[in-house]
């Protein structure tokens, strides 16, 4: 009986040291890593009055660092000799009686996966608002355990219940439709109070919102659209978290946050959104300051990145993402945001691991010399290197849409695109930058264009053909729009039909849509398709010319591939010269229209006989 007792006394004691350990991050690791150090939070009750040590030998602690909070260890390990396989961390305290251990995993990479490949030019990338898009599992549409436990689609700004495996069930859409890669908005779990559908304000870095689906309804997300050729992008946040984050209830150290003293006496700084500050060689150190670090909004903590164990948290954090993942590339918000020396640091942190790989930042700006800043290779002045892959066209993005809108004159109209590629010389890598009619922060494309259809078909025309990885966001491609409210954000991410059981019109199979929908939907899935394997769209010379009469050029350029793109505004018909493209080589050569399927001889002359866009290949 008292052996009994005694065992019942030591279980219990093992489980009370065992709840110690509430969080373990990252929660597993890989052998074979090009950094072979791995640091480790380790959060419990009072865990910093512990020693820990492994029972491996070829694993070895490197440092053990205490915070000013008790709660909080972190471990520096050297994995240079280790093999994939469980060991044990253990934590002793005044003898073995206070002690316990913990298993942890390190696993083997899967194979190659070093050279994993990025998007490139050769893709186009499908851009998803999850809980907007489709909802695969009702099920999960209301979590009771969350702060937000409604579900309601006559509210744009809160959850409809779309998912992960809303996703996933229209792969073969996204396929046929001719997209390479999906670039889901975040879901990762997301417990604000209100708007948590959009992803952005994070509450914990390594767990899937439970209203977006599992862990493991990622992984088959990743899983089944590589098995299709496509490409999965995760969307990243390492400026902020959101301020229900379960280090908000206990922060690690005195300086995790930036202006961490004044939200804790109840004054929250916001950034002064100053983001030329980042280049300015005449910025006061005061704007700089507060740009980067104040904070984006109220509900949105600014993470300290100058932090060294926060940085090496939140690079490690991206990396386990995209190994757990097999991530085809990144989108990382607000990059202007964080310390910059940071980003630097996180991004070749990546790419160091991951040679082939592709990160993409956020820069709204209209300034391209602001854009070309962050991508890597550029000549800054002050030397800064970004090691940032890609960078966003704002820049292109509104010179097209104030380019269609407007009447043609010497000034305005074409005359807008056709300097906005010209500007192309300021970059390092144009091919490299994503170029986009509009995302899920702007109005949608069709509203921007005022809905009309021959512009905004012209918009994407040219798009597609430019020497750039294009964007799309979802629905565009059956016009949807967001005209009764110009700027709401709820109305932009709409749903999109379908998606949802009893919806009366599928945007997915087509039923119920208008005659222009359905046009615009075919238009676009010919482009794309045609586009999948245009090696002079991927990788071939540019040429364009001035724009004259509403009409502007351009031409992309591989050995005996020409493709074509001819933009007209001209309401009646026309006839346009050809001879002043003579230099191209097309001159006694068949093209076909991809749209119409149209085949003729290129000669002296060519009549257009409604305004739009023309698209042309000799590859047929």
């Amino acid at each position: 009986m008292k052996n009994l007792i005694l065992l019942i006394l030591l279980a219990l004691g093992s489980s009370l040291y065992a709840q110690k350990i509430d969080r373990i991050e990252p929660p597993n690791w890989w052998v074979g890593m090009e950094n072979n150090q791995l640091e480790l939070l380790i959060y419990g009750k009072d865990i910093a009055l512990f020693s820990p040590s492994v029972d491996n030998k070829n694993i070895l602690i490197l440092d053990i660092k205490k915070t000013e909070n008790k709660n909080y260890l972190f471990l520096n390990l050297d994995l240079s000799k280790a093999v994939s396989g469980k060991f044990n961390i253990n934590f002793s305290k005044n003898g073995k009686s206070n002690s316990f251990s913990v298993a942890y995993e390190l696993k083997e990479r899967t194979r190659n996966s070093k050279l994993r490949e990025g998007f490139n030019s050769s893709d186009v990338i499908y851009l998803i608002t999850p809980d907007r898009f489709a909802n695969g599992d009702v099920t999960n549409d209301v979590v009771k355990k969350m702060n937000e436990k409604t579900v309601d689609r006559k509210d744009d700004y809160g959850r409809h219940g779309g998912d992960i495996k809303g996703i996933t069930d229209h792969l073969d859409y996204i396929d046929d439709m001719g997209f390479t890669a999906i670039w889901p908005t975040p879901v990762l779990t997301n417990d604000m109070k209100q708007s948590s559908y959009h992803g952005y304000a994070m509450t914990d870095f390594y767990q899937v919102d439970p209203r977006f689906g599992t862990m493991e309804d990622y992984i088959e997300l990743g899983k089944s659209a590589k098995g299709k050729g496509i490409k999965l992008i995760m969307d990243q946040v390492a400026n902020h978290i959101g301020i229900e984050h379960w280090w908000m209830k206990d922060l690690p150290t005195g300086d995790w946050l930036n202006y961490q003293e004044e939200f804790l006496k109840n004054n929250i700084v916001t950034t002064n959104h100053r983001r030329t500050t980042n280049q300015d060689a005449y910025a006061s150190v005061k704007d700089s300051d507060l740009m980067s670090e104040g904070w984006f909004v109220s509900s949105m903590p600014d993470l300290n990145q100058r932090n060294p164990l926060l940085a090496k948290y939140l690079i490690q954090n991206s990396i386990w993402w995209v190994e757990i993942l097999d991530l085809g590339g990144i989108r990382q918000d607000t990059y202007p945001y964080p310390n910059k020396q940071f980003m630097s640091d996180w991004a070749g942190g990546i790419m160091k691991e991951y040679p082939n790989f592709s990160i993409v930042g956020e820069e709204w700006s209209y300034n391209p010399l602001l854009v070309g800043y962050w991508q890597q290779g550029a000549n800054n002045k002050d030397g800064y290197e970004s090691n940032l892959s890609s960078t966003m066209d704002f820049p292109m993005q509104k010179a097209i849409v104030e380019a269609l809108n407007e009447v043609e004159s010497w000034n305005n109209g074409f005359v807008k695109m056709y300097e906005g590629l010209a500007n192309d010389f300021a970059y390092a890598n144009p091919s490299k930058i994503m170029v986009f009619p509009d995302n899920h922060d702007m109005d949608r494309i069709f509203t921007q264009l005022k809905e009309n259809v021959a512009n905004t078909k012209m918009a994407l025309g040219y798009i597609l053909v430019l020497p750039r990885i294009p964007q799309l966001y979802y629905g565009t491609e059956i016009l949807m729009q967001n005209t009764a409210k110009p700027g709401d954000h709820g109305l932009i991410r709409t749903d999109f039909p379908g998606g949802w059981m009893n919806d009366k019109v599928n945007g997915f199979t087509g039923e119920g849509l208008t005659s222009e929908q359905a046009e615009m939907q075919s238009f676009l899935k010919k482009v794309l398709n045609y586009r999948k394997n245009s090696e002079a769209i991927h990788s071939g010379k540019t040429i364009h010319f001035t724009p004259e009469n509403g009409v502007y050029t351009l031409f992309r350029i591989k050995n005996d591939e020409i493709v074509t793109v001819i933009l007209n505004k001209n309401e009646n018909p026309i006839t346009l010269n050809l001879s002043r493209f003579e230099e191209v080589g097309l001159t006694g050569k068949s093209v076909k229209n991809i749209i119409s399927n149209e085949t003729f001889t290129w000669k002296n002359s060519l009549k257009m006989n409604k305004k739009g866009v023309v698209i042309l290949t000799t590859k047929f």
